[in-house]
């Protein structure tokens, strides 16, 4: 049955996960609707408005254009370009938009990007292949890294490059992935709440979460002329007292009186209070390491005679309460 509402619901839950360069972001509650509003925005603005860092020109002694070639290296100039545009640099002073950097290398020699690394300049792709030079092979190699958003064609810089440099397209943003996915999440009763799901990758040259939090950033600062103009406000998450029946979900799972097997795998999964339990709802406890069929069923069971079932769906504000407190209490052990 659908209630007359007066007002839009704000999301109050948000995780992630990260591993290297790879994260997965979750945000909900958001009404119908809601969640591509909020998601495509934020997902174009992280592609467009992530900052990198690329080469823009090359000058190598020797060399008049792409086209040519060099005595002794593999590769004709062109190839070497190619190869060279799949390293990712990364300059080491953040305060810095550009820089110049010589090399000098001889033959034999199989070159890779971890060859470029030096006290300006560092590589997040060191193995990546660049070139090989012969006995016969010289390469002194001068590049320009500049910092830049998205990706930039040779033609809009050119004119301002150093004199003897090739010119270089220039793809600077580290984003190597940038998707999302919109789940249907059950709240109080109505099944068409939505869940967005962010998964991000970068080359190396920024965090992923960093990444994320510049680009949210980015896109809310564009409201900004709005707020500026109408003396906007945004609308907080009001603090909610716990009903004493919820003092429980505070103890430690040892007041469950579970099975050694079932505890165990819980204590290594890092789970110390109850109310952990009753938050992560049956698909994430099932997804813990080690917990059997049996275990699965004796802490459904224990939740259920608490007062706690597992599929007892609890009011956004009193989840957001009891994930507060605990929260404290963990950072208090």
């Amino acid at each position: 049955m659908n209630k007359i509402k007066t007002e839009v619901s704000i999301p109050t839950e948000f995780s992630y996960t990260k591993e290297g360069n790879k994260a997965s972001i979750e945000v909900y509650p958001f009404e119908a609707g809601f969640g591509v509003s909020v998601a495509h925005p934020i997902r174009r603005t992280l592609i467009a408005s992530t900052t990198g860092y690329a080469p823009v020109g090359l000058k190598i002694d020797g060399v008049k254009h792409e086209f040519d070639s060099l005595k002794g290296m593999l590769e004709d100039v062109a190839s070497f370009i190619i190869n060279l545009k799949n390293i990712r640099f990364k300059i080491k002073d953040s305060s810095k938009d550009e820089a110049i950097v010589e090399y000098h290398f001889t033959g034999p020699k199989e070159i890779k990007g971890a060859d470029l690394v030096n006290e300006e300049i560092d590589i997040v792709t060191p193995d990546e292949y660049i070139a090989t030079l012969n006995e016969e092979g010289e390469l002194n190699l001068t590049l320009l890294i500049k910092k830049g958003m998205g990706f930039v064609a040779v033609e809009n810089f050119r004119d301002s490059l150093p004199e003897g440099f090739i010119g270089l397209d220039a793809y600077f943003s580290p984003i190597k992935k940038a998707i999302y996915n919109i789940e249907n999440i059950l709240v109080e009763d109505d099944p068409n709440y939505e869940k967005v799901i962010f998964e991000v990758e970068t080359d190396g040259q920024i965090d992923p979460i960093e990444a994320f939090k510049n680009a949210v950033n980015n896109y809310l600062n564009q409201f900004g002329v709005f707020s500026k103009e109408f003396k906007l406000e945004t609308k907080k998450v009001k603090n909610v007292e716990l009903p004493e029946e919820y003092n429980i979900l505070f103890q430690p799972i040892e007041n469950l009186n579970l099975r050694s097997r079932s505890f165990n795998a819980l204590d290594r999964a890092g789970i110390k209070f109850i109310g952990e339990l009753v938050l992560m709802g049956k698909e994430k406890i099932s997804n813990i390491k080690n917990l059997g069929t049996k275990s699965l069923e004796e802490i459904f069971e224990k939740l259920e005679e608490i007062g706690f079932s597992i599929n007892k769906t609890l009011p956004l504000e009193l989840k957001k309460a009891i994930e507060e407190k605990l929260a404290k209490l963990k950072g208090e052990e």
